[in-house]
């Protein structure tokens, strides 16, 4: 969400902002529909201060005898030139409120340049793809040849995109999520939440799915909506609060189902478990002081990174370019891993600095320790990571040449001890 304020301070810097996601230029109507809604205002509080003033001299008038007619018959044509202007301002500014909720987060000025993910910039990498002396197989061939990932029983419950785990991937499933959870809460300081999986419009409005996506959502027949993410519950638990600086950062994490329509990705990853309209994550989320966001932003990349190496995934971390990223980031680090099945990099984790983009919505803010008034709080969110992926990514990389999988040592005691996975 965008302060017209700032627009009408820099309407050229506000257009170059947009420029850089591939929009047209729309801030010198933007400020037109502001003057418009501002002289709607003033008109209405005009009005409202000559309405208080009649009712003073109406009393004046009864109390020393005069004649209050006049008075009284402007006051009675006052109501409804108020009423007329009250309804033209909200309505100019729910217009105002309908334009700016559209636009994207103002990136960083250090966002590299590019239309879409080919401009990406690898910044750094860990591990180097294995060559191992057979040819490696997809997740799905793994699972399937096990007898543990089914596929077409998901598809008779609940369609595609869908999948059924049993037994030992069912376990390994649950597994990850648990040690992720731990890791986070034990040694990276995020608190552990339970969140309601449905939650209401404003709440989705606050992290900024709606109303621009509401057609990635599942929306159910009461108008809440399924999460797409713990980021919607996690970050709106600051949503009209005004929190003490000395308090900050919050730093929550909770491990969730996610529920996404996947509108627009049709024909995209539709073997296997890539793309789910249902799946589990480890969602991390902080709350921070303005200039504590960057560095925030660079720990929580960091937490989602041991995830990885210590699951002895080969990964690397990218710099999203302009057209690459999110709606409502203002820079974004992807971590992709290697997936020697696929033999293709693919996207695990996604973690994001959102600065002040959300709180605006939320209305978040900070009382500072010193000074006057309060200051909107930066958020950021990230994955800790997306459990289904990290799924793949264990399959693929600990493959052996007889199909069985290794179990990376920091989930055997999850496992029972158990060291590999054999077919069922």
């Amino acid at each position: 969400m965008h302060d017209i304020r700032l627009v009408r301070q820099d309407p050229e810097g506000f257009d170059a902002a947009m420029a850089r996601r591939g929009l047209e230029p729309v801030a010198r109507q933007l400020v037109a529909q502001d003057a418009s809604r501002r002289a709607a205002l003033q008109a209405f509080e005009a009005k409202q201060a000559r309405r208080n003033a009649l009712a003073r001299e109406i009393g004046q008038a009864k109390r020393s005898g005069t004649d209050s007619s006049a008075l009284e018959a402007e006051g009675a044509a006052l109501r409804d030139e108020i009423a007329a202007l009250e309804a033209e301002a909200q309505a100019l500014d729910a217009a105002m409120k309908g334009v700016l909720e559209g636009y994207p987060n103002i990136l960083d000025a250090d966002v590299p340049e590019g239309r879409d993910e080919s401009a990406n910039v690898v910044l750094h990498q860990h591990g180097e793809p294995s060559r191992p002396d057979f040819t490696p197989r997809q997740h799905f061939e793994i699972g399937e040849a096990l007898g543990l990932m089914d596929f077409a029983s998901a598809a008779k419950l609940a369609g595609s995109r869908f999948t059924v785990l049993r037994g030992a991937l069912a376990r390994l499933e649950r597994a990850l999520g648990q040690w992720m959870l731990n890791l986070h809460t034990e040694q990276h300081g995020y608190v552990e939440h339970t969140v309601p999986y449905l939650v209401n419009a404003a709440t989705v409005y606050g992290t900024g799915q709606l109303p621009k996506f509401e057609e990635d959502l599942f929306r159910t027949t009461d108008g809440r909506y399924l999460i797409p993410t713990a980021e919607v519950p996690l970050t709106n638990l600051a949503r009209d609060e005004i929190i003490p600086e000395a308090a900050l950062p919050y730093r929550f994490t909770a491990l969730t189902p996610c529920f996404r329509s996947e509108a627009g990705s049709a024909g995209r990853d539709t073997r296997g478990m890539l793309r789910q309209h249902q799946f589990q994550k480890v969602e991390l989320v902080s709350i921070t002081r303005p200039q504590d966001s960057d560095a925030e932003h660079e720990r929580m990349t960091g937490c989602a990174e041991r995830v990885l190496t210590e699951l002895g995934l080969v990964w690397r971390r990218v710099f999203l370019c302009a057209g690459d990223t999110g709606f409502g980031a203002a820079r974004t680090y992807d971590l992709e891993v290697w997936l020697p099945g696929q033999q293709a990099w693919r996207e695990i984790s996604s973690c994001s600095n959102c600065r002040d983009f959300q709180a605006r919505r939320m209305n978040a803010r900070m009382k500072p320790a010193e000074g006057k008034g309060n200051l909107l709080l930066h958020t950021l969110n990230g994955s800790g990571v997306a459990v289904g992926r990290a799924l793949i990514a264990v399959l693929e990389t600990h493959q052996q040449a007889d199909g069985s999988v290794l179990i990376p040592e920091v989930l055997m005691h999850w496992m029972g001890g158990a060291e590999r996975i054999g077919p069922a």
